[in-house]
Order: structure tokens, then sequence, then C-alpha cells
């Protein structure tokens, strides 16, 4: 019996390639087992090979095909194709498969998903389409994806889902779990019941752990923990993940404006919520926009030129404070040769610092009053390590250039950039912070002018002093 399990098992294995290498990263012989299944339309051994797949990893497999087999990977899969699937993709991927697809194709698969889900996937069509799918769903159905569309983008009313179970507190345990147990139109998926008022307002919540280890006559006011976190419909996102954090929330109940129940977001759309957060404050500090990995390179280059000459004129001011200076460099070649270093450690300083004070607005771990206590480390830290590092560079030049006055030059030049690097870096991001600015997109640029013509400016006129070049 034995021989015959294992036997069974190592055909299957056979059968199924494997999916993920040793990295986690999707296997590229797998991605090339399943490409002649959908090339040659042979759909049987298509759903044979992403049978086991979770949604993400069908998602991965779709982006890691070729453009123009997406869409047959689509039809050949027809309703066993599961929409959740582009809930993984990228919003632009996502949009552009949604264009190829026919809008009662799209309408099927967006039936089978929960509100939330739906939401994700509609709010990237056109208006003209969107109506398009909305007008072939059923009317109860149509009626919550439309509403929660009705929020502004990146909301939460955008972000819950329309599926949950509010029952009221003179019910007993027994009547609520054969409730659930007999009601077909439940959440695929919950964790807790919301307690709701004769007004449908959200006043308490059960964990279904304590609903289980209740007795069948115990009410659902005695076991109901009156300590809730509601979350407006129109709150923003980023909030409501903070929300998430500070308390530990695995779900949370959604009111409207009239405090009533209209929805519920659940943890696993906040980790989604946290990741975009977090990636797109990445980019903005790089200055590339919301480019994806999927976009075309036109439109990546288009996207980066203006910050490229943005930094092209911040170049030009750095240049002009340089050429003040021509004459210096002139008698004192040494001085072009150590310039790049001024630079390029006044910015990485900087940039430091900057770094650290954006994710702590971003997190919100900066209050007002502790701002100030901000500023004043990175200025202690900016000094520590401008002495360091201007005793090694400054001990490195004057051995290079055989002059100790050369070492003494930028070893001062470079405590004084490291310096305003440091307070540059910290309080830039909290005045754009204040003045309603995203100081992930901005403070790159004016940190990185700051720090070249502070360097040069100091290094240049502090070397034309000491050696009398003026």
């Amino acid at each position: 019996m034995d021989d015959k399990i294992s036997t069974a098992g190592n055909l299957l294995s056979a059968s199924q390639p494997q999916i993920r290498d040793a990295r986690g990263d999707l296997a590229a012989d797998f991605v090339e087992t399943v490409r002649p299944a959908i090339l040659g339309g042979d759909v049987d051994r298509l759903k044979e090979l992403i049978a086991p797949l979770h949604e993400a990893d069908v998602g991965d497999l779709f982006e890691a095909l070729p453009t123009e087999e997406r869409t047959e990977f689509v039809r050949l899969l027809g309703s066993d194709f599961d929409f959740a699937v582009l809930t993984e993709l990228d919003e632009k991927l996502r949009a552009r498969l949604l264009e190829d697809l026919p809008p009662e194709t799209v309408a099927e698969g967006v039936r089978q998903l929960d509100s939330d889900d739906a939401v994700t996937i509609l709010e990237d069509l056109p208006p003209d389409e969107r109506a398009e799918v909305l007008k072939r769903l059923p009317p109860v159905e149509r009626v919550a994806v439309s509403r929660s569309l009705e929020y502004p983008e990146d909301s939460a009313g955008r972000l819950m889902q329309t599926e949950f179970i509010a029952v009221p507190p003179f019910w007993d345990v027994g009547r609520a779990i054969d409730y659930m147990r007999e009601e077909d139109d439940l959440p695929d998926e919950f964790y807790e019941l919301i307690v709701v008022d004769t007004g449908f307002h959200p006043i308490a919540t059960v964990a279904l752990d304590r609903l289980l280890r209740s007795r069948r006559r115990t009410t659902i006011e005695e076991i109901a923990d009156t300590d809730i976190r509601k979350v407006h419909a129109t709150d923003d996102q980023e909030l409501v993940a903070r929300l998430f954090e500070r308390y530990n929330l695995v779900t949370a109940p959604v009111v409207d404006s009239d405090d009533r129940l209209v929805g519920v977001i659940t943890v696993d759309d906040i980790v989604d919520v946290i990741e975009e957060e977090a990636d797109e404050d990445i980019r903005r500090l790089g200055g590339v926009g919301d480019e994806e990995t999927s976009d075309t390179v036109a439109y990546v280059a288009r996207s980066r030129i203006p910050w490229l000459l943005v930094n092209v004129m911040t170049g030009f001011l750095a240049a002009a404070v340089i050429g003040f200076f021509d004459g210096t460099i002139q008698q004192m070649v040494a001085l072009a040769v150590l310039m790049p270093i001024v630079a390029s450690m006044g910015g990485n300083a900087g940039t430091q610092a900057m770094t650290v004070t954006v994710r702590a607005i971003a997190t919100r771990e900066i209050a007002i009053r502790a701002a100030y206590r901000v500023v004043g480390r990175e200025m202690v830290v900016g000094c520590i390590n401008g002495i360091v590092v201007a005793l090694c560079v400054g001990a490195g030049a004057g051995l290079w250039f055989q002059n100790a006055d050369i070492g003494a030059v930028i070893a001062v030049a470079l405590i004084v950039n490291i310096l305003v690097a440091g307070l540059v870096g910290s309080t830039i991001p909290l005045i754009l912070d204040r003045l309603r600015i995203d100081p992930a997109v901005a403070s790159g640029v004016i940190l990185t002018a700051i720090t070249d013509v502070t360097g040069f400016f100091v290094f240049l006129g502090l070397a034309g002093w000491w050696f009398g070049l003026f």
C-alpha cells in the first residue's frame, strides 16, 4: 500500500513541475511548461497545471507570460478563471487586460468575488465600460459595488467589503450560530460578528472564538466587546492602516456619515495598503512617479524626464558656484580632484537624515513636540560623523598630495557640509509636510542642491582664503 502511495506521489510530481524556486520566485521552468498549453489551446493540460496554484501564484504566472498570451490564458479557462487573480496584478497590467475582455466576461467573473475585490477590478475601467459591466450584475450586487465606487479613491469605502454578519444584542448564541448555519448569503471568510442597535449603528463586536466557547442560552450582549474601533467610509486608507497597526485589529466596521454600518475592512486588505503606501513612498524618493515594471519603455522614459530636468537645474546651480572659483581651481588642481568627495559625502549624509525623517513623517512617529528633538539629534549625529569622516579624508588627502594644508581644508569643509546636510535632511521634510507638500517627492531635489552648493562654496572658498589664491 505504501509503495502504491509513493508511486502515485512520484507520478504527480512528474506531471506537476516545481512552481517556486529556492528563493521563492516563480520557477522559469514552470512558466515554460505552461506556455505550450496556452499556445496549443490545451485546456485540460492548462487546468491541470494551475489547479494547485493559489491566486497569488497565478498572478505571478500571469505577469511572467508574454502580453499576447495573457488574454488567451483567460479565454481558455473561461468560467474556471478566478478573477480574484486580477487583484494580485499591478493596476496598469490589470487595466490593459480588462480592456481586451468583453463586458459580459468581466461581469461574470466579478459576480464570484467579494465586493471589495470587485471594486478593485472595476475602478480601473473607464466609466462607460464600468457602467456596462455594472448593468450586467444582479441588482443587489450592483447596488453594493456602485455605492463603494462612489467613495473617494484610496478611501475606506473603496477598501471595505459589504458582506458582513450583523446581529442584535438580544439574540442568544444559539440563534446566532443557527443563523450562520442556515443563511446562504454570508461572507466567504469572517472573524467577528458585528452587534448593531435598532438604527443599524455598530455598538460592539463578538469574536468567533468567544461565540463558539459560550453556551447557547448566553445573550450576545453578555459576550460582546464594546471597545470597537469604527472607521468612516471617507477616511483615507493610510489612516485606517495606522489604526489597524496601533490597535492590532483583525477587522473594523465601516460606517457612513450617519454612523450606520455599511461594510467591514479586514486585515488582509490592510496588508495590501501598507505595501502600496511603502512602495509609493520609495518611488517618490527616487523620483520615478507611479511607474510599474509592466510599463512600456516610452512611458517610463517620459515619466522620469521631468525629475531629471529638475536635477539639471540644480546641477547648473552647483556649476555656477564652481565657476565663481575657477581661478582658484586653476592654481591648485588638487581641489578639482577632491571636490567630488565633498559633494558626495554631504549628499549621502543628508540622504540618511532625510530618509529617517520622511519615514517618521509617513508613519506619524514625529509629533510637533518631537520635531525639534529629531532635528537636534541629526545635528549631533552630523557633527560626530563629520569629525570622524573629516579626520579620515583629511589624513588621506594630506598623504596623497603631500600637503597637510590640503588635508586640513577638506577636513573642515566636510565637517561643515555634513553638519549642514544633517540639518537640511531633517528640517526640509518637516517644513514641506507643514506646507502640505509631499516630502517624499520634493526633499531629495532640495537636499541635493543645498549640499552641493554648500560643499563647493565652503571647500573652494576656504581653500582660496587658506592658500591666499584670491
